[in-house]
């Protein structure tokens, strides 16, 4: 899933090419794509796009009046940029598109929208305000907002009687940390992702709130100035333990552990994270004795 570098890295993309350029035609291929119908999403052609930002894991393109169009990429989407797009309206089918979007000037540039697999949850909404999509609504502070301090983080955490593995990937607690990047900033913390997140001391969460900065500023340097179809690969490139298994740890050499859930699973290092014990049953959430 894309998370928050690489949403920054596709928001730095589209502005150098969107900012300033009228949209011309905006095909909506997947119904199940489009979560709001007024204004229509047709409502965006001809305007100028005024600015293309990020909230958390959204992308937020805002056009004259001001509109907005918001795209959640969830977990299979993407964002394709061509200059050279048919100019005839694609078929609707059972094919990966999701929606199109063609500029007036030049000819035939723009971006598709896609979405691999069956499970359908890429989401796009046109709204006046970005503040009127749920999952904007309900996003926490932006861990690389200049405001959110130490201290921010520390009362996120006080009374949070979650696992740091899950109060990170919270979009209602912090915006943008996902499964991948979670797992990475647990490893550089030294904390098992088990650890339950009100029981850290002052000088722990101090460390996780300065390595999360510094992770996710890391990997949205990485990620400056790569074109839309390089983002992937280098974030697979970056990662250190997240999809790593049975791969040496990079900092210890220890081999690197998974905990397999229904639908995603976390990879970490014992010798770095728990003190050299494998994490045991999951829904447990305990060391083995």
């Amino acid at each position: 899933m894309p998370e928050l570098p690489e949403v920054e890295a596709l928001s730095a993309f589209l502005t150098e090419r969107l900012v300033g350029r009228r949209i011309g035609r905006i095909h909506q291929v997947a119904i199940s794509a489009l979560k709001t119908y007024d204004p229509p999403l047709q409502a965006l052609e001809g305007r100028a796009v005024a600015a293309v930002g990020r909230r958390g894991k959204f992308l937020l393109l805002t056009a004259e009046g001001p509109l907005h169009l918001a795209v959640h990429l969830a977990r299979a989407g993407w964002l394709r940029w061509r200059d050279d797009l048919p100019a005839l309206p694609p078929k609707p089918g059972k094919g990966p598109l999701a929606l199109r979007l063609l500029l007036a000037d030049p000819p035939g540039a723009g971006f598709d929208l896609t979405e691999a697999g069956t499970q359908k949850r890429l989401a796009v909404y046109v709204v006046a305000d970005p503040a009127q999509v749920p999952g904007i609504a309900r996003l926490g502070p932006d861990p690389l907002d200049p405001g959110f301090t130490e201290q921010d983080f520390v009362e996120l955490l006080r009374g949070e009687r979650r696992q740091l593995k899950g109060v990170l990937r919270d979009q209602g607690v912090l915006a943008g940390v996902g499964n991948a990047y979670s797992d990475e900033v647990l490893h550089a913390a030294r904390m098992s992702p088990f650890k339950i997140a009100d029981r850290l001391t002052e000088d722990e969460a101090a460390e996780l709130y300065r390595v999360l900065g510094s992770t996710l500023r890391e990997a949205v340097e990485r990620s400056r100035g790569l074109a839309a179809g390089e983002l992937k690969a280098e974030k697979k490139t970056g990662l250190r333990v997240h999809g790593r298994t049975g791969q040496p740890c990079p900092v210890c050499g220890d081999t690197i552990r998974e905990v397999s859930f229904r639908d995603s699973a976390l990879q970490y290092c014992p010798t770095c994270q728990t003190g050299g014990k494998p994490l045991a049953d999951r829904r447990l959430s305990r060391l083995l004795k």
